[in-house]
């Protein structure tokens, strides 16, 4: 049920000052505004973090070939991956996140980012709108690289941690999806750059990327970006490719699921440093064969499918961002049910080798 229903029209709205640039509307996922009261719904799962988006007339300046919002895609504005993002006036979402602490299904808010010249200043400003309301909720930010002093003006407007997505496994894939051949502002040692920038800035474990798989990638290019993110301190998300009416990249498939499977299962062994990438071993095209780990571990590691839920910040867990509810699941929004392992189990095991 909605935390609430109507919204106090006594209450002042947010306080503008000569740091902030002014915001009147905000797009809200259409997940969190049913749990902020704001729209019904009949969701099946509930987000625990209430994603944002900064609000902007018209399209993205960059060119992603999987992204609704690319500056060339020819997708509803109001489309992020699989979920419609309605806008609504500042003051009114602001102030349903001040009464959404009273709710414990919310652990998180979420601002992501679209690029545009004032970005930054605008991430700063709903920032310190949601502190102005005394609002203690952990803040993060996902966006395109900002410089350092940029990235400093958040973590000094009290955001927790920040996310630059790489999304492109290899840098051959970054340049055909995002890159210079899609006439994109983005470069893969940049993002690098920057996201080694954020750790120096928000602390090691608190900067982030989003990697998406299906692009082309091979599962061994997948997890060595993976092992390198988790070398340098950088939290790894994975999500799988959904393809959307209107972008480029809309007649692709999705990825298998038993790719998609082997993958989780070895990001989470590596985040949770139970093996090193250099252990794992892969077929000649790329396929994991051994985890490398021992059957033990590895049956367990299954059984307690945290391998196989979101895996973005803490408390994020994104119900049905990238696939529907009738599914394939490819990231479980709760801990999958006992039937659900036992697919799972299925779906990895054809079988992959272990030790012991």
């Amino acid at each position: 049920m909605p935390i609430h229903k109507s919204f106090a029209t006594t209450e002042k709205p947010y306080e503008e000052t000569s740091e902030t640039r002014r915001i009147e509307k905000i797009r809200v996922s259409s997940g969190s505004a049913a749990v902020l009261g704001i729209t019904p719904s009949l969701l099946t799962a509930w987000p625990t973090t209430i994603y944002l988006m900064t609000f902007l007339m018209g399209k993205c300046t960059a060119n992603c070939s999987f992204c609704s919002q690319a500056r060339d895609s020819h997708s509803r504005t109001e489309m992020l991956s699989r979920v419609t993002w309605p806008d609504f006036e500042v003051h009114r979402v602001v102030r349903s996140l001040a009464t959404s602490r009273l709710d414990p299904k919310v652990k998180r808010v979420c601002i992501q980012a679209l690029n545009y010249q004032e970005v930054s200043e605008d991430l700063v400003t709903i920032a310190k709108i949601i502190r102005s309301r005394n609002f203690s909720i952990p803040i993060s930010v996902s966006c395109q690289p900002l410089k350092k002093a940029q990235m400093q003006k958040l973590a000094d407007a009290e955001v927790e941690r920040i996310g630059v997505p790489l999304d492109a496994g290899t840098q051959a894939i970054f340049e055909r999806v995002k890159g210079k051949q899609v006439n994109g502002p983005y470069d893969w040692n940049s993002h690098h750059k920057t996201l080694l920038e954020a750790v120096q800035v928000f602390g090691k474990g608190k900067a982030s990327t989003h990697l998406i798989v299906g692009l082309g990638e091979k599962e061994s290019d997948m997890l060595k970006t993976i092992a390198w993110c988790v070398n340098h301190h950088i939290r790894p998300g994975l999500f799988a490719f959904t393809p959307i009416p209107g972008t480029a990249l809309e007649t692709k498939d999705q990825p298998t699921i038993e790719k998609y499977r082997r993958i989780q299962l070895a990001r989470h062994l590596i985040v949770k440093e139970q093996v090193d990438f250099s252990e794992i071993c892969f077929d000649d095209a790329g396929r994991v064969t051994d985890f490398s780990v021992s059957s033990k571990l590895l049956d367990r590691t299954i059984e307690s499918g945290e391998p196989f839920m979101t895996s973005g910040c803490p408390n994020c867990n994104r119900p049905f961002y990238n696939e529907k509810p009738s599914g394939p699941i490819y990231n479980y929004p709760v801990k999958p049910a006992p039937h659900e392992i036992n697919e799972i189990r299925r779906q990895i095991l054809r079988e992959p080798r272990v030790h012991g």
